[in-house]
């Protein structure tokens, strides 16, 4: 489809078999706006018009051809026509119908409003989108400052706000469902604080997941806020050993690997939040073969709720930057996860694939 910001300028294109009348009709119009004419057998011009009058009264088949041609390429169009209009059903641009012979005073009146009414729609069009995007980085600076928040008070030993964690989980399940995991990516990945841009990741893949898997809307949010709460026990590891840019000793990992342990018995003490979270807190590192951390708990051992957040957690470790590391394409991670089926679900890999992936994001493979 042709893209109308590109190729468009803010003129009229009068496609006559008439040319008298459509000499007439161009100088009239050129006192707004650039007005070309030209026969009904040439070809649209290079820059294309904001809108187009169709003036053909002898070739039925060629003004139905010119119409189909200018709603394609994105072209408002004012026909002039003995003919009852046809069908079209809801046309994707602005259209407008004369009788042929209407006065040039009623064509000039329809033809501005058209004009008038096209440019609105494109620049609503634009706008959008910016609005959009506008939306989702108000949403997603609102719910840094909430999981800010918990982690905050996680680290300075105060209980973590269950009703700020429900009021960060519904901002992030209302921005995907708007804009979709690709936008909500986008936007985070300008905060510069990677613990709370990687909950706030995994949170939006989560709630992606849910929404892909036609989950009751109660447990999508179940499912968003525990991802939302994943690491929350890395609020009590050393900054240290948090933000190194190189390896782990041997000794900097088993502290690090306290930290679903930790986060889970720190929600428990304080309270306000169900087994199911508890349950991702503490075991989103198991694995399905029995070599995860921290119970090694196996096979049915490790609930749905914690394979679908473990999925998100992994995904959106490979493909963000790390200080060590450049981030994975995003089909190159879901290929190494695959090779890890033996530890992961691989029916709900599959499904991470089909509906979060497929379609969504640029490099995912299809």
């Amino acid at each position: 489809m042709t893209d109308p910001l590109v190729t468009q300028d803010n003129s009229v294109l009068i496609v006559s078999d008439r040319p008298q009348l459509a000499a007439l009709l161009c100088r009239a119009v050129e006192n707004v706006l650039a007005c070309r004419c030209i026969e009904p057998r040439e070809a649209l011009p290079a820059v294309l018009p904001l809108v187009a009058v169709v003036d053909i009264t002898g070739d039925a088949r060629l003004a139905a051809a010119w119409i189909v041609r200018l709603h394609g390429a994105r072209i408002a169009s004012l026909e002039l026509t003995n003919r009852p209009p046809a069908a079209r059903g809801r046309a994707a641009v602005a259209t407008r119908t004369l009788p042929a012979d209407a006065p040039r005073t009623a064509v000039l009146a329809t033809l501005f409003a058209l004009v008038d009414a096209w440019q609105a729609a494109r620049r609503s069009a634009v706008a959008a989108p910016i609005r959009k995007v506008r939306d989702i980085a108000e949403r997603a600076r609102a719910a840094i400052g909430l999981v800010a928040g918990a982690f905050e008070a996680a680290e300075a030993g105060r209980p973590v706000s269950a009703e700020g964690v429900d009021a960060g989980t519904e901002l992030i399940l209302a921005a995907v469902s708007d804009s979709g995991i690709r936008t909500w990516l986008d936007v985070i990945q300008s905060h510069d604080q990677q613990l709370y841009q990687h909950s706030l990741s995994v949170a939006g893949y989560a709630a992606a997941f849910g929404a892909g898997l036609r989950l009751a809307r109660a447990d999508q949010k179940r499912l968003a806020q525990a991802a939302l709460l994943h690491d929350v026990g890395k609020a009590k590891i050393p900054l240290a050993i948090l933000n190194k840019p190189g390896r782990l000793t041997a000794e900097e990992m088993a502290v690090m690997r306290t930290h679903p342990a930790v986060g889970a018995d720190l929600l428990a003490a304080q309270g306000g939040f169900d087994a199911a979270t508890l349950a991702v807190v503490r075991s989103h590192h198991e694995m399905l073969d029995g070599s995860g951390y921290p119970d090694g708990l196996a096979g049915a051992a490790i609930p749905d709720l914690v394979r679908l957040v473990t999925i998100c957690d992994i995904h959106s470790a490979l493909t963000e930057r790390r200080p060590y590391r450049d981030p994975l394409p995003h089909g190159e991670a879901h290929a190494l996860m695959q090779g890890m089926v033996p530890k992961l679900d691989a029916d709900l890999l599959a499904a991470f694939r089909r509906v979060v992936l497929q379609g969504v994001l640029d490099d995912a493979v299809v």
